[in-house]
C-alpha cells in the first residue's frame, strides 16, 4: 500500500481532510524515530512493540570461498507484534 492510499483510508475513518491526516501521520512517524533514537522503546497495546536492538560486531564467512570478514556492530529497529494484532493476523477471536 502507498502513502497516499494510507492517508485516504486515515481519513475516512477519522473524517479529517486528507491533508491533516498527513500532517498527523508525518508527525506520528517523526516523534516515533525521535523516540527510538533516543534509546527509548515504544509500546503501543493491542498492536506491539518497537524497540532497536545493538548487534555486537561479529565475523562472517564467505560461503563460496570460506574466506572470513568482519561484519561492523549495526543498531536495528524491531517490532514485536501483540497477541491481540497477531490473532487478528490470524483470524482468531482473542478472548
Amino acid at each position: 500500500m502507498q502513502k497516499r492510499q494510507f492517508i485516504g483510508r486515515v481519513a475516512a475513518k477519522t473524517g479529517m481532510t486528507k491533508r491533516d491526516s498527513e500532517r498527523t501521520m508525518d508527525a506520528i512517524f517523526q516523534t516515533l524515530a525521535e523516540v527510538l533514537e533516543e534509546g527509548d522503546r515504544i509500546q503501543v497495546n493491542k498492536f506491539g512493540v518497537f524497540q532497536i536492538k545493538r548487534r555486537a560486531p561479529r565475523m562472517a564467512r564467505n560461503p563460496r570461498t570460506g574466506a572470513a570478514h568482519p561484519l561492523p556492530a549495526v543498531t536495528a529497529l524491531t517490532f514485536k507484534a501483540a497477541p491481540a494484532l497477531r490473532a487478528r493476523l490470524n483470524r482468531i477471536d482473542n478472548p
